[in-house]
């Protein structure tokens, strides 16, 4: 890759995991004239920014990384955050990834010419241009922060877990954790010994299971790395079982046998009957996204802590007032409350040939074909987009799958001579109806709650209703009858696009 170079055949916003595939897809086929924007300095993605103590991913290593990628040296069946940034870095080195990254630069705007038929692409560090634009940045990259009333008063340390400040010193202190999601079940464990007291605000209580997590010997890695088909046969295994869990995401009654083990270990760990009601759920689990620990439970049940049922309602000062109006003084506040996952932050960034963003386009409900193209974005990608989350698998399995669909969309428009291609807005459309079908009867709208998989409309644009098989089928071929396309080649009917079955 030239460094002066203004024109690209792609290019590829986000050095994570997402970006990194992508790159990884674009030289298999032959596409050599890309560019990766980072904003940041380094790769990595979610697993670069959060460093959090205790963070850690809740999927079993062998199935969190490439397919085509194995690590056989996983130190831990669920792999913490260090490991999986070493093994991300590495692999991106062993695919000479980074040479083709930009760091320090960020994507500003994004708007489809027409005329000439490519993206123009406004950066941090000057324009450049497109044939093909892939957007990596994922639903995990923006931390969410709620504007709180007075929060600009309160005089101690804030920050988001997704930010965490290594340089402030908890010990002795006293501390707010907001939030009672993935992250704050895994740091809240590691520094409920260090700090005076802890107050946590709690909206909703949460399932948590056991964790099935263990030191992997170093013979069990031995055998992976020196028996042929010892790791595939792992992955396959882990696979399997996830799915077998995932069947419960599509019929609830399963979910609700499951749950009991998250009933048990709630009564095991906590003794105290009036905290034990606090933190007992009261939908199925799986409605909100799973979580697992063996050492939440332990840490609130500690004299220095305390659970407030409630969400924060104001702050005065170094005073934390919550929605029951119970006050309580603290040192530092810790937000463990999400990202922007359904209004992702790079939808208002990428506009049309008309000048309309997604944003525009969405009006708060994220739509795609296929989690990936979107009707009036020719030439365009969404990596971890809409409608494709599970509760159960691998985001490394959703990628793949649309890493392929990709890969096979610009093969086929390079091998034809497609200036552009954009999907039939009456494919997304029977896809997108689909989807909202399927969704209905699932654990993700039935099983009683609130979550993050909801948009602003109270439309489920997150969660993908069927099986991972099923979306590996879906996304296996690229259909061009699916896609409006310009070019040299004929134009093909969009009857086949119309017919398809989606299926379990």
């Amino acid at each position: 890759m030239n460094e002066n170079s203004t024109h690209f055949e792609a290019v590829v916003v986000g050095a994570g995991i997402s970006g990194i595939g992508a790159a990884i897809h674009l030289k298999r086929i032959g596409v050599r004239n890309f560019v990766i924007l980072e904003r940041a300095d380094s790769l990595g993605g979610t697993w670069r920014a959060n460093t959090y103590p205790g963070c850690a991913c809740d999927v079993p290593s062998a199935l969190y990384s490439y397919s085509f990628a194995a690590n056989p040296d996983w130190s831990r069946a669920f792999a913490e955050q260090p490991e999986i940034r070493e093994y991300i870095e590495s692999t991106a080195g062993k695919h000479d990834v980074d040479r083709h990254v930009r760091f320090g630069v960020e994507m500003t705007n994004a708007r489809w010419d027409a005329a000439r038929s490519r993206w123009q692409i406004e950066t941090s560090d000057g324009d450049i241009t497109a044939r093909f634009l892939i957007a990596a940045a994922g639903p995990w990259s923006e931390p969410l922060t709620p504007d709180l009333p007075g929060l600009d008063t309160f005089t101690g340390e804030v920050f988001h877990s997704s930010q965490w400040n290594h340089d402030y010193d908890l010990r002795g202190k006293r501390v707010a954790v907001v939030g009672t999601g993935a992250s704050a079940v895994q740091f809240v464990p590691k520094i409920v010994s260090q700090v005076s007291s802890l107050h946590l605000y709690q909206r909703t209580a949460q399932w948590v299971l056991p964790k099935p997590d263990h030191y992997v010997p170093r013979i069990e890695r031995s055998i992976m790395r020196l028996i042929p088909g010892a790791q595939k046969t792992l992955r396959s295994l882990e696979y399997g079982m996830m799915e077998s869990l995932g069947l419960g995401f599509r019929n609830p009654w399963i979910l609700r046998i499951v749950q009991k083990l998250g009933s048990a270990q709630l009564r095991l760990q906590v003794r105290d009957r009036k905290l034990r009601k606090a933190l007992t759920p009261n939908y199925t689990l799986g409605c909100k996204r799973l979580l697992m620990s063996n050492t939440y439970y332990p840490a609130l049940s500690r004299p220095n802590v305390s659970v407030h049922t409630n969400a924060v309602s104001a702050l005065r000062g170094n005073t934390v007032i919550g929605a029951d109006g119970v006050e309580a003084e603290v040192d530092a506040i810790i937000f463990g409350t999400g990202f922007h996952i359904l209004d992702m932050p790079i939808a208002d960034k990428v506009f049309d040939g008309d000048g309309r963003s997604l944003d525009d386009h969405w009006k708060g409900s994220p739509r795609a074909y296929y989690g990936s193209t979107v009707t009036g974005f020719p030439n365009a990608f969404i990596l971890l987009g809409p409608s494709l989350g599970t509760g159960h698998t691998s985001a490394f399995m959703i990628l793949e799958a649309q890493l392929d669909y990709m890969a096979q969309a610009i093969s086929h428009a390079r091998a034809r001579e497609w200036d552009t291609f954009d999907v039939r807005p009456e494919v997304q459309a029977a896809f997108n109806a689909h989807v909202q079908d399927a969704l209905a009867t699932t654990v993700y709208n039935a099983g009683g709650c609130e979550s993050y998989f909801f948009d602003v409309n109270g439309r489920n644009s997150f969660n993908w209703p069927w099986s991972s098989d099923a979306m590996r089928r879906r996304l296996h071929d690229f259909d061009p009858n699916a896609y409006n396309h310009t070019g040299r080649s004929h134009a093909t009917s969009p009857a086949a696009a119309l017919n398809e079955e989606y299926s379990v």
